[in-house]
């Protein structure tokens, strides 16, 4: 694990950690997607943090196109929300349901028809929120594991300061690469809303 450079998907597989500060989880959130989507990377957004529908809502205002990516939305009936009969999205029962999340991660993998393809974790923060540190620790030593024999880069959001130091450790072991929020931005040009 370092914590130099960027996020590069355009080599290896790697599993990334990006941290920020609670107000900025959002604004990753769509750089990630934008990066992953101009190094020919298929984005799969599991969110644990807003409703799938709220994330098209967002994507599209930043011009990205719903065919572009996939998501495991385990937020909308959770909070009491309707699904969307959609292709690219699998709903999830509840943020603790880790046994649907697993099988929805697993099935879109297999259903996206990109050659490459990345997981956006959105985030281990929240996911804390739902289940005990311990429980947490085991699904994502879980999903690092199928990522690295499905041959498929991981990106986890996380808050900063707003995550367990035991999980923090542990995921600091099983990834490559540790980003903050601060350095992407920095390699995001505002301006033109593209990367370097």
């Amino acid at each position: 694990m370092t914590n130099n450079g960027g996020l590069d998907l355009t080599t290896d597989t790697r599993l990334y950690l990006l941290l920020s500060n609670p107000q900025d989880i959002n604004s990753m959130n769509i750089m990630v997607v934008k990066k992953s989507l101009s190094e020919g990377c298929t984005p799969l957004i599991v969110s644990i943090n807003r409703p799938g529908q709220v994330l098209t809502k967002s994507y599209a205002k930043e011009g990205i196109s719903r065919d572009q990516y996939y998501v495991v939305d385990a937020v909308t009936h959770y909070s009491g929300g309707t699904a969307i009969s959609d292709p690219h999205i699998r709903y999830v029962n509840q943020p603790s349901d880790l046994t649907g999340l697993g099988i929805a991660i697993t099935e879109l993998l297999k259903e996206i028809p990109a050659q490459k393809k990345c997981i956006i974790f959105d985030s281990v923060s929240m996911l804390l929120i739902h289940i005990p540190t311990a429980t947490a620790s085991k699904f994502l030593h879980f999903v690092v594991n199928k990522l690295k024999l499905s041959d498929v880069s991981g990106i986890f959001l996380c808050v900063e300061n707003g995550i367990d130091p035991l999980i923090f450790s542990q995921m600091s072991a099983f990834v490559d690469r540790i980003v903050q929020y601060d350095d992407l931005k920095k390699e995001f040009t505002v301006l033109s809303g593209s990367w370097k």
